[in-house]
């Protein structure tokens, strides 16, 4: 089986393959490496994210131990391990590697490795210059984007309705990630003179320095973009925000 053709199967598209085909090339011990960063294997979102790639897989007839074998590899919140790991899956030459969100696939990136990879959760792989086009990938990389830019002007939206006094709103972001880009979208949604303030996120303290920053005033809000560290910290904000889609909101 071509590589293209599995990364084909990784992205959906074998479920279109013929069932006969599939059953011939079943028996085949195929290799695939896992990247996901900000996770640890035994975090439960890793292991809610693990078991739906196993099911995906298994739907279209591709069982762990029979005819696949998967390599994992889980740097949680370090940026050497993350580099590390993502050298250590391309020297093992797997038939494709799946990258589960951007730090995961800009770390692979940087191997300059010609192996098939397939991402998930990258806000803009086209401005990343990881493909050519979302219509055509072309080279060696396909996957999916997580939304498109406009979705953040509905996150404006529904602050003005549950917050109409907001004048402050802290975005919080991981600078390794592209969200950042939404933010012109969102300031086109809110009335004159709200306050937009951007605050990167490198670590666990930069998110809890954010939280009280804008949390000191009143009327106030906060927008973190979905990316590994907000997942990983994601404790900080489960107890106290409305999540809208990937991203969590709060309104002060």
């Amino acid at each position: 089986m071509r590589r293209r053709a599995f990364i084909s199967l990784l992205g959906g598209a074998a479920a279109a393959w013929p069932l006969a085909a599939r059953a011939q090339q079943g028996e085949q011990m195929r290799r695939i490496g896992v990247l996901i960063a900000g996770l640890t294997e035994n975090d439960s979102e890793g292991q809610l994210r693990m078991a739906a790639f196993r099911r995906g897989l298994q739907n279209i007839g591709w069982i762990e131990g029979r005819n696949v074998h998967i390599e994992e590899r889980w740097p949680g919140g370090n940026a050497e391990r993350l580099r590390s790991f993502a050298a250590e899956l391309v020297g093992m030459r797997p038939d494709a590697i799946f990258a589960g969100n951007e730090a995961a696939m800009m770390a692979l990136q940087q191997t300059a490795s010609s192996l098939p990879i397939v991402f998930a959760q990258v806000s803009d792989p086209v401005a990343a210059g990881l493909v050519a086009s979302l219509a055509r990938p072309g080279g060696n990389l396909t996957g999916f984007a997580l939304w498109e830019y406009g979705f953040a002007a509905k996150w404006g939206e529904v602050l003005r309705e549950i917050a109409p006094r907001t004048v402050r709103i802290g975005v919080i972001y991981d600078p390794a990630n592209a969200m950042q880009r939404h933010l012109p979208d969102l300031e086109r949604t809110l009335l004159p003179g709200t306050q937009v303030i951007a605050l990167s996120m490198s670590s666990r303290s930069d998110l809890e320095n954010a939280i009280e920053r804008i949390a000191i005033e009143p009327n106030g809000a906060l927008i973190v973009f979905a990316g590994p560290l907000a997942v990983a910290h994601r404790d900080l904000a489960c107890h106290c925000y409305i999540p809208i889609g990937t991203s969590r909101l709060r309104a002060g």
